[in-house]
C-alpha cells in the first residue's frame, strides 16, 4: 500500500525521491495507472496542505533539471496554482457546488433506484471492474492516479448517470488530497461545466492502454453530451495580503491549508500565542473518511512540534468564534495567519474579521507570493493563464 506519511519530512523525502525522475520518465510515463504509482510524484498530500510548497517543489526541478526537461512537470504544479486562483476569483461557485450537493444528496434519500446506484459507486460494487477497482483503492489508501480520477469521474457521470457533484463530495471524503479548487473544477470540467461544452469521455481502449492491459471495460457510455449549467460568475477583484503590524502583540492562527507558517515568522512574527482550526470535516455533509481526519490531524501536530520551541502550547478552535474568544483571552491586538482559500477552513473562519474586530484585535492574513502572482491571471482558460509560467519559475528560484 502507498505511503503517505503525514509529516514535513516525510514530504521532504518524497520529494528528493521523485525529483530525479520529473524530467524524461515523467513525461513519457505521467499518464499510466501503474498498481503502485512510482511514475508520477505523489506529492499531492503534503502541497494541498501546505507542507510543501508549489514554490519549494518548482525550486526542486529547476535545480535538477532546468525549465525546458522538465516543463511536463511544471505544467503539471501550474495546473495546482490555476484552479485554486480560478475558484478563488469566483468562490460563487464553491458555494453553489455545496448547494446543489445538497439538492442531489436530497434525492438519493428519496429516489430508492439513484441511492442504489450511488451506494453501489461508492462501495464499488457496479461491476465495472476497473471503477470498482478505483473506488476500493481510494476507500483503502487515500488516493488515486490522476488518470484514473478523470476516468472515474468520466463513468461516474456519464455511464452510471450519478449526480457530478456526489462524485465530486466521494472524492472530498477520501482523498487525502481533497483540495476544494482541484477536485470541484476538474469534476466540473469532466462534465462540461468548466471549459463549457468540453467533455472527458472515458474509452475502453484508453483505459486499457494506461492500465497496462489490466482493465478493459465493457458498457461504458459512447457519448458525453456536456451537462447545463449556468454561465461563470465574473471573476471578483484578487484578495491581498493585510499590512502586519510587527509591533503588536501577535498571535499565529494555523489552518490544515498552510502548515508551514515558517514564511509568517520570516516576516518578523513572534507570536505570543498560536491557534489551530482543523476543518476536514466540513468537506462534507457526510462522515469524512478517518484516514483524511487523522491525516490531517496527524500533520498538524507535525507542524505544531517541528516548531514547538517558536509556536509553544496550540489551542484548538473549532469556529470564528472560538478564534476570537482566544485571541481575547490571550489579550492579543492581531492575529496573523496565512489567507484561507475558498474551501471548510474559509467556511469555518466566515465572520472572523468581524469578530475579532468587536474584541478589538486586527486580523492580518498574508497571502503566499506565488499565490499574490498566479491567481490574478486565473481569469479564463489554463493554457491563457500558462503564459504566465515563466514568471512563476522565476520567482520559484528567487
Amino acid at each position: 500500500m502507498i505511503e503517505f506519511i503525514p509529516t514535513h519530512a516525510a514530504g521532504l523525502a518524497r520529494l528528493a525521491n521523485f525529483i530525479p525522475k520529473a524530467a524524461g520518465d515523467y513525461s513519457w510515463l505521467r499518464n499510466f495507472d501503474l498498481i503502485h504509482h512510482d511514475n508520477v510524484s505523489r506529492l499531492s498530500p503534503w502541497l494541498r496542505h501546505g507542507m510543501l510548497t508549489e514554490a519549494e517543489v518548482i525550486n526542486a526541478a529547476l535545480i535538477r533539471h532546468g525549465p525546458d526537461i522538465a516543463e511536463r512537470f511544471l505544467t503539471e504544479v501550474a495546473w495546482r496554482l490555476y484552479f485554486k486562483g480560478w475558484l478563488e476569483l469566483r468562490p460563487g461557485i464553491w458555494a453553489a457546488y455545496q448547494t446543489d450537493r445538497q439538492a442531489n444528496w436530497n434525492q438519493v434519500q428519496t429516489q430508492s433506484g439513484l441511492r442504489a446506484r450511488w451506494q453501489d459507486a461508492c462501495t464499488g460494487q457496479t461491476g465495472i471492474a476497473c471503477f470498482d477497482h478505483w473506488a476500493a483503492e481510494l476507500a483503502l489508501t487515500g488516493y488515486l492516479h490522476n488518470h484514473a480520477r478523470m476516468w472515474f469521474a468520466s463513468i461516474w457521470i456519464f455511464t452510471l448517470g450519478l449526480p457530478w457533484t456526489l462524485g465530486a463530495d466521494f472524492f472530498l471524503r477520501h482523498l487525502l488530497d481533497g483540495d476544494p479548487a482541484s477536485n470541484t473544477l476538474s469534476w466540473r470540467w469532466v462534465a462540461g461545466l468548466h471549459t463549457r461544452g468540453k467533455t472527458y469521455l472515458a474509452q475502453p481502449e484508453n483505459i486499457a492502454r494506461y492500465t497496462g492491459g489490466r482493465f478493459t471495460p465493457q458498457g461504458l457510455a459512447t457519448t458525453a453530451p456536456p451537462l447545463d449549467g449556468p454561465p461563470h460568475p465574473a471573476p471578483r477583484p484578487c484578495p491581498v495580503s493585510d499590512p502586519l503590524a510587527a509591533t503588536l502583540r501577535s498571535g499565529l492562527l494555523l489552518t490544515e491549508d498552510a502548515l508551514s507558517p515558517d514564511p509568517l515568522l520570516a516576516l518578523g512574527l513572534s507570536p505570543a500565542a498560536t491557534a489551530s482550526v482543523q476543518a476536514s470535516a466540513g468537506r462534507s455533509h457526510l462522515i469524512v473518511s478517518h484516514r483524511v481526519t487523522e491525516w490531517t490531524r496527524a500533520a498538524m501536530d507535525d507542524c505544531t512540534q517541528r516548531l514547538g520551541d517558536v509556536l509553544g502550547p496550540v489551542t484548538p478552535c473549532a469556529d470564528a468564534l472560538a478564534v476570537a474568544d482566544w485571541a481575547s483571552a490571550a489579550g492579543l491586538e492581531q492575529v496573523v495567519m496565512h489567507y484561507a482559500p475558498t474551501g471548510p477552513a474559509a467556511d469555518a473562519l466566515i465572520g472572523l474579521r468581524g469578530a475579532l474586530a468587536q474584541r478589538g484585535i486586527t486580523l492580518c492574513t498574508q497571502i503566499r507570493p506565488i499565490d499574490q502572482l498566479a491567481w490574478p491571471s486565473a481569469t479564463a482558460g489554463f493554457y491563457r493563464f500558462r503564459q504566465i509560467l515563466p514568471d512563476i519559475l522565476a520567482q520559484a528560484r528567487a
